[in-house]
């Protein structure tokens, strides 16, 4: 019997360690490709903004001149941020692709015109100057689709930040029984929820939560003890790990009072990934 457990616990580790190995190396396989296209699109965008050069020294009309440098600028702005992106980055690679496919057929527009501007009467230039001011139309519609894509991503980020709700601040006495007045607090206890999010990253999160004082003061052990919120740098009185599988999850976290505290109004503040996420107040006598 023991012979036979200790086959069967083989091949489970083997089979396990099988899984592993597989898996490591798909993403291994799936990093280099994602580096490789990246790679491949950042020389297309480059030969692209060297095509532009070329073009301008075909054209004499002032007006299309100055369309084809801004759109070679454009072009070198997109370059920029591709070189900035991750290539792990999917979602932002597809979309400098695009970016890519709609600066071609802008082109072709514009190879098309250069054609016909060499060979244009005085009512042909008229008809392009009609086509420049169509284009110029179309240039700041999709300007304001671009506005609009910028609030929806930023929607989209709120939609997958983690929310922390039903928090409850316990103030505890050396009997670890609920303290009715501020001099009888040794401890705090603060219990709260991180709500499903089928639309949040999942693996380990950080939580910072700040405990403050009736002067708004924070809580706080060590003055290294900071993180990023808002272009700016907080305090923090307790941070917490947490690894978190899109599903709702208890927290509870401690803080063990040494320092005199004064009657008022108490507030905690939980933040993640530079967002506050969730706040409740609780009053001492």
């Amino acid at each position: 019997m023991i012979s036979i457990a200790i086959a069967i616990l083989t091949i489970a580790l083997l089979a396990v360690i099988f899984l592993l190995v597989s898996e490591k190396r798909t993403n291994s396989e799936l990093r280099e490709e994602f580096a490789l296209e990246k790679e491949e699109l950042e020389n297309e965008y480059t030969h692209f903004a060297q095509q532009y050069d070329e073009i301008k020294l075909t054209v004499s009309n002032d007006s299309l001149s100055i369309l084809l440098e801004q759109e070679q600028v454009k072009t070198q702005r997109l370059l920029e941020e591709l070189r900035t992106v991750k290539s792990t980055n999917a979602t932002e690679i597809r979309r400098l692709k695009k970016e890519l496919a709609t600066l071609r057929k802008v082109m072709v527009t514009y190879i098309n015109q250069i054609d016909s501007l060499n060979r244009l009467t005085t009512e042909q230039k008229q008809i392009i100057d009609d086509v420049t001011r169509k284009y110029n139309a179309a240039s700041k519609q999709v300007n304001t689709l671009s506005e609009e894509k910028k609030q929806l991503n930023k929607r989209v980020t709120l939609a997958a930040q983690l929310d922390a709700t039903n928090i409850q601040i316990e103030p505890k006495n050396k009997r670890d029984r609920n303290a009715k007045k501020v001099k009888d607090v040794t401890k705090f206890v603060i219990n709260f929820t991180i709500t499903k999010n089928i639309t949040a990253t999942t693996g380990e999160r950080t939580l910072y939560i700040n405990i403050y004082k009736p002067n708004n003061e924070v809580l706080c052990r060590n003055e290294a003890n900071t993180f990023k919120f808002e272009n700016t740098t907080l305090p923090y009185s307790i941070r917490k790990y947490i690894e978190y599988n899109g599903e709702e999850q208890q927290v509870t976290v401690y803080w063990n009072v040494d320092e005199y505290l004064n009657a008022g109004t108490y507030r905690v503040d939980i933040f993640s990934e530079g967002a506050l996420i969730g706040s409740q107040s609780i009053s001492l006598n």
